[in-house]
């Protein structure tokens, strides 16, 4: 439950940050947002009606200070790659995924990336593409 709070404020702070224009630096605490968003991904597939798929993702990403975080078999058939602040971006329904450089390798991680949430509850509408690439 700690790490949900975290995520939640997180988030939110960016929020704030964002429409105050201010800056809001990525720092390696995202990895616990990351690994919300990791832990969620067949509550978010559930949650759209959808069956959650069998086997692990290999989840890759870039950590703010460049190294590599990851979860999952680094040999599974599907997976996610990109920067750990867009994955956050994306699973907390900051960012819209084209809006990001995330990339997905196979049908399900594909779909996870269109539905991908971290936080409890129904799932919500989501964001509007804007045609910006990468976090704000």
């Amino acid at each position: 439950m700690a790490t949900a709070r975290l995520m939640e404020t997180w988030a939110h702070g960016h929020d704030v940050a964002e429409a105050l224009g201010v800056p809001h630096p990525a720092t390696h605490r995202l990895r616990h947002v990351a690994h919300l968003a990791v832990r969620t991904r067949d509550f978010a597939f559930t949650v759209h009606g959808l069956t959650p798929p069998p086997d692990a993702f290999a989840i890759r990403l870039t950590a703010p200070d460049g190294s590599i975080w990851s979860w999952g078999p680094a040999d599974a058939a599907q997976g996610i790659e990109g920067t750990a602040l867009d994955f956050c971006l994306l699973a907390t329904q900051r960012r819209h995924r084209l809006d990001t450089g995330l990339v997905a390798s196979g049908p399900d991680a594909d779909r996870w990336l269109d539905i991908a949430q971290a936080f409890a509850g129904p799932p919500g509408a989501g964001r509007e593409p804007t045609g910006a690439r990468g976090p704000a």
